[in-house]
């Protein structure tokens, strides 16, 4: 697609290169599952292998504006693994398990961390800077290819705003808050919202939109039509 005004081309969002990337074997898996799931209209944000009660291969993966449904994980599923069976890059078994980021997400492209500006984060650095390896505080959003912070961790006179360069993070997570929560609700509503749309099934009405059951009128001319109709009463001795 083309800007009309400017005369570029729009970036796509699947095409977006991640800047902070796993090492290893994971390197390894993501470089199996990233074509997979773009060619599904998906981006691969992270890829985590855990040891514990067997090997598990956790694949993160959202759609480009960041919502991910049960139903996208288990499309996601049923395409890639029989390419990782075919692939191996792992040699031993191991479970494949396919989730969302998550609300307290990592951060791996640039657009996410221009998306969360001001949210709370907590770095890891894999190259120091000035010294320190991690910082928190609220995202202030990217200048040039380095990530704006505003420091809640500060100690003495260490300099509150800092500049982190993104190629060199080797964690970047949000950290959960209210304010996050509320925003991840909104996100989840309208991805719900547009798969119904989608798949052209009409959203239920609310409880609160169904109309009570008529009362009777409790006017004074109805009640005395109602006396009127109503049988007298017959007493002893008539």
């Amino acid at each position: 697609m083309t800007d009309q005004v400017l005369g570029k081309a729009s970036p796509d969002p699947l095409s977006e290169p991640r800047l902070v990337v796993e090492p290893g074997l994971a390197a390894r898996v993501s470089a199996v599952a990233e074509p997979v799931l773009n060619g599904l209209g998906y981006r691969l944000d992270l890829v985590r292998i855990s040891g514990e009660a067997g090997t598990t291969v956790q694949i993160m993966a959202e759609r480009p504006d960041g919502t991910m449904l049960i139903e996208d994980c288990e499309a996601i599923s049923r395409a890639l693994s029989p390419v990782m069976d075919v692939a191996d890059p792992i040699e031993r078994a191991y479970r494949l398990e396919i989730s969302s980021p998550g609300i307290d997400r990592p951060l791996v492209r640039r657009s996410d961390f221009e998306r969360y500006a001001g949210h709370l984060v907590k770095v890891e650095m894999a190259v120091a800077h000035e010294g320190r390896k991690r910082f928190r505080g609220t995202l202030l959003g990217v200048e040039g290819e380095r990530a704006a912070l505003r420091r809640d961790d500060v100690k003495n006179d260490d300099p509150t705003d800092v500049l982190l360069t993104i190629e060199d993070i080797a964690e970047a997570r949000l950290v959960l808050t209210d304010a996050l929560i509320a925003e991840s609700m909104r996100r989840g509503k309208a991805a719900e919202r547009a798969l119904r749309e989608e798949l052209g099934l009409k959203k239920p009405p609310p409880p609160h939109a169904k109309k009570p059951p008529k009362k009777p009128s409790q006017t004074k001319q109805h009640r005395l039509a109602n006396a009127d109709a109503t049988p007298a009463k017959r007493h002893k001795g008539d």
